[in-house]
C-alpha cells in the first residue's frame, strides 16, 4: 500500500483539486483508492457524489483509533475511490494530538489496518502550518505539494515548506523519516512572469536532497474548474485535447501526473483509453440527468 499526502502551507495552491483528481484517476485504472479528508474546510468530501455514507469520519478514525470500514469509510459515487469523510469542524483534532502521547504518529499507526482493502491512499490536508499536517506528512511515503506560479506563494512555500522540513528532522532518531516531496506547478498560465518563476523554481531546488520538482505542470484550465462544478473527474469531462488550445487535455496531464508519481503503475495506467473514459462520461451525463 501507497500513502501520499497533499501538503501546502499556503491555503489556495489547489491541494483538493490535485487530491479529488488524481484519486479519481487512479480509481479508473483498477487502484483501489482510499481518500482521507484532514481538512477543517472539507471541500474533498463533498467533491463526488457519495453513494454510501458511513456513520463516522476522521474525528472517530483518529480521536477514537476506529479503523472498523463499516464505521468510518464511505464509497463515492466512482468505482474504487472510497473516502474518510472529515466530521472535525471545530478543528477538536489538533488539540487532542497537540496532548497525545503518539499525537504526530497516531495515523501512522492507523493506517495500516487498510492495507489489505486499498492499493493507495491519498490524503488531503488544511491549507496552515499545523499538527494534523506533520501527522499527515509523517505516516506518509511521499508528500505532494501544490504551488501556483506566482512569486508571492514561492516565497511562501520556499519560507514554510522548508522550515517544516527542518522542524521535523529530529524525529529521525526515533526512526520517523519525513517523506520526500514532490512539487507540481499548478495553474500554470501562458504569461512570461509565470515561465519566469516556474524556472527560478527549478534552478533553486535542483540539489535540494529532499525535494523534487516534477516535469508535469497543471495548466490554468477551465476544465478543472468545470469537473469540480460538476463533481466529476477532470480526465473523464476532457479526455481529448481541444482544438483551439495548445495545452494537452486533462486526461493528458492527470495521467502524466499518475505515472510520475506512481510508476510502479503505469502499465495499469496506460490501459485507460478515450473510449472507456467516453464510456464513463456517458454514464456520468446520464447519473446527472
Amino acid at each position: 500500500m501507497k500513502i501520499a499526502s497533499i501538503v501546502s502551507t499556503k491555503g489556495g495552491p489547489g491541494k483538493t483539486t490535485v487530491t479529488a483528481n488524481l484519486g479519481a484517476f487512479c480509481a479508473d485504472a483498477n487502484i483501489r483508492t482510499l481518500l482521507i479528508d484532514l481538512d477543517t474546510q472539507p471541500s474533498l468530501s463533498s467533491f463526488y457524489r457519495i453513494d454510501h455514507e458511513a456513520p463516522g469520519g476522521t474525528y472517530q478514525l483518529i480521536a477514537q483509533n476506529d479503523t472498523r470500514p463499516e464505521q468510518v469509510i464511505s464509497r463515492t459515487c466512482i468505482p474504487n475511490l472510497s473516502l474518510i469523510l472529515s466530521n472535525d469542524p471545530y478543528n477538536q483534532l489538533s488539540n487532542l494530538l497537540l496532548h497525545a502521547a503518539d499525537g504526530r504518529l497516531r495515523l501512522k499507526n492507523l493506517v495500516s489496518s487498510f492495507a489489505d482493502d486499498f492499493d493507495l491512499i491519498l490524503i488531503d490536508t488544511q491549507g496552515a502550518r499545523s499538527v494534523v499536517l506533520e501527522m499527515a506528512l509523517l505516516c506518509s511515503d511521499l508528500a505532494i505539494s501544490p504551488i501556483t506560479p506566482d512569486m508571492l506563494a514561492a516565497r511562501e512555500f520556499y519560507r514554510g515548506t522548508q522550515q517544516l522540513l527542518k522542524d521535523l528532522e529530529p524525529l529521525a532518531a526515533l526512526g520517523v523519516h519525513t517523506p520526500p516531496l514532490n512539487i507540481v506547478i499548478n495553474k500554470l498560465d501562458a504569461t512570461n512572469d509565470a515561465s519566469l518563476i516556474y524556472q527560478s523554481l527549478t534552478e533553486t531546488l535542483a540539489d535540494h536532497p529532499q525535494i523534487n520538482l516534477l516535469q508535469t505542470t497543471l495548466p490554468a484550465a477551465v476544465s478543472f474548474r468545470r469537473a469540480a462544478t460538476e463533481g466529476i473527474p477532470a480526465h473523464r469531462l476532457e479526455y481529448r485535447q481541444p482544438l483551439n488550445r495548445r495545452s494537452p487535455s486533462a486526461f493528458s496531464v492527470i495521467k502524466a501526473l499518475a505515472v510520475e508519481l506512481f510508476p510502479e503503475w503505469k502499465a495499469q495506467f496506460e490501459l485507460l483509453s478515450e473510449q472507456t473514459l467516453n464510456n464513463r462520461r456517458k454514464a456520468d451525463q446520464e447519473v446527472a440527468s
